[in-house]
């Protein structure tokens, strides 16, 4: 859901090299690389500023400011680790079904696991997708038992008056009294049967089983989950209006956010239906079938001007392999040219612009195309070296799945999933 970008772009022909994601790196975790994305930044303020200036002084008047605001920033915090443990146990299961998951990110809606494949069984998909509500079920009643115990006997004595008894809890017992309910509501609207949420991840592994097609079954449940979304906007419209909504409240704010979140669920449901179709267009297909084969490649001894001049300006080709004696010495992209000063480029050499062999993503011909098109987009690069016994044998473009998926069929899913991969 959130994109990465490397240093090059793909319309210049990145040339493969290891990604370097978006947003920040703040640690790895059971092998997987943490990221925070900019956008985190928006929610957790939100989270901060509606604890901090609104319910702990409603349930705390007597508390100071800087308590108030120092219970909720470590609210915050805790709310987010619990993120990030619901999306470590999709990564857990997940590599545990030969799925790799290499990076998790945590932005404005909550965390992504991301997965370099689709599962490869409906039994995969379903352990994979549900265990993430678990994670937060479990964290929601353990922090909501640790805050009861804290609180002591202060609800015991005010049964009728929450307000009061909120009034004599600490601090310690209001946060986990906060964070076990959240928590639980988390996991409770993860497990809304709508793609691609996990519930709708759970659905769509129940329907695979029933109907034995992974195609069928992503449309139905990518049906549900925009099915979910236009509700959520419908509800958040009526909200912004003036309505009430039993359980949820009215307000602008709340309209607003609602609609926020249906309009984001539409569009993923939308997209993994159409990275479904993708992946079933490219059935049988191996990066072999549509790699391009005939290509110019260049020495590490050329130099950068005589590369433009003799080779870019004569063709359109705007990756080029770099060789010597039949070897693969790396890749060379307009991007890699444009980092090399004008006046520098008559004296610097093909081998020192380059991304050298050994920072490149390279792939076998036999593998499934729609494996390679996976590691195009998750790493955010244009093409790929396809490598047998050691030699260069051809080069797996976008634009050669696009040309393949454009001559194979007919269908309106098929022509809409090409026009979103020429993006």
């Amino acid at each position: 859901m959130v994109r990465q970008r490397d240093e090059q772009t793909n319309q210049n022909g990145n040339a493969g090299r290891t990604e370097r994601w978006s947003g920040i790196r703040v640690g790895r975790a059971l092998g997987v690389d943490i990221f925070i994305d900019w956008s985190l930044i928006i929610i957790f303020t939100l989270i901060l500023l509606n604890l901090a200036l609104g319910l702990f002084p409603l349930w705390h008047p007597e508390w100071s400011p800087a308590l108030a605001w120092g219970v909720a920033f470590a609210a915050a915090v805790l709310f987010f680790i619990s993120v990030l443990l619901h999306e470590l146990s999709h990564a857990v299961v997940a590599n545990t079904h030969d799925i790799p998951v290499r990076r998790i990110t945590l932005f404005i809606f909550g965390g992504m696991a991301h997965m370099e494949r689709e599962p490869p069984s409906a039994r995969s998909e379903f352990w994979m997708a549900i265990v993430g509500p678990i994670t937060s079920l479990v964290i929601g009643f353990v922090a909501t038992s640790i805050g009861v115990f804290l609180a002591g006997d202060a609800f015991a004595r005010h049964p009728d008056d929450p307000a009061a008894a909120a009034r004599e809890i600490g601090p310690a017992a209001t946060l986990f009294l906060w964070l076990g309910p959240i928590n639980i509501l988390l996991g409770v609207f993860n497990m809304v049967p709508g793609f691609p949420l996990d519930g709708g991840r759970v659905l769509r592994s129940i329907l695979w089983w029933a109907t034995g097609s992974l195609e069928i079954a992503t449309r139905w449940a990518a049906g549900a989950g925009r099915a979910f979304a236009w509700l959520l906007i419908g509800t958040g419209v009526f909200m912004l209006f003036g309505g009430l909504v039993p359980l949820l409240g009215g307000g602008p704010v709340q309209g607003l956010w609602l609609v926020i979140i249906g309009w984001f669920l539409n569009m993923a449901a939308q997209a993994s239906y159409q990275q479904q179709m993708l992946s079933s267009g490219l059935s049988g297909v191996s990066a072999g079938d549509i790699m391009l084969t005939r290509f110019e490649t260049v020495t590490p001894d050329t130099s950068v001007d005589e590369l433009v001049r003799d080779y870019i300006m004569g063709s359109d080709q705007r990756v080029f392999p770099v060789m010597r004696g039949g070897s693969l010495e790396g890749l060379i992209t307009l991007t890699d040219i444009r980092e090399v000063p004008e006046a520098a480029r008559g004296e610097t050499r093909v081998g020192d612009a380059m991304t050298p062999a050994g920072s490149l993503v390279t792939l076998g011909p036999d593998v499934a195309s729609a494996d390679a098109l996976q590691q195009l987009s998750t790493r955010g690069i244009n093409q790929i070296p396809i490598v047998a016994d050691g030699r260069l044998v051809g080069l797996v473009r976008r634009e050669d799945i696009v040309k393949w998926l454009s001559f194979k069929s007919q269908r309106p899913d098929d022509a809409a999933v090409a026009q979103r991969l020429r993006r």
